[in-house]
């Protein structure tokens, strides 16, 4: 992952605070970070910004029931 220092954190705007809460930085170049807003500096996930994108469309979309 690029230096995480230049990250910015983000939690989604339909957050609950309820504590159980993932936080995505996507100003990095060339990748997407996620984590655990209770443990920030715990360790981060990283996804291509491709995958990334995938995924919350196809959340988005709802995915089928496996």
């Amino acid at each position: 992952m690029p230096d995480p220092t230049n990250a910015v954190w983000r939690k989604s705007s339909r957050s609950n605070n309820g504590g159980n809460c993932i936080e995505v930085a996507d100003n990095l170049p060339g990748v997407v970070g996620l984590r655990d807003s209770k443990d920030p500096a715990g360790p981060a996930l990283k996804f291509a910004p491709v995958a990334w994108a995938t995924f919350v469309a196809g959340v988005k979309d709802g995915l089928p029931n496996s």
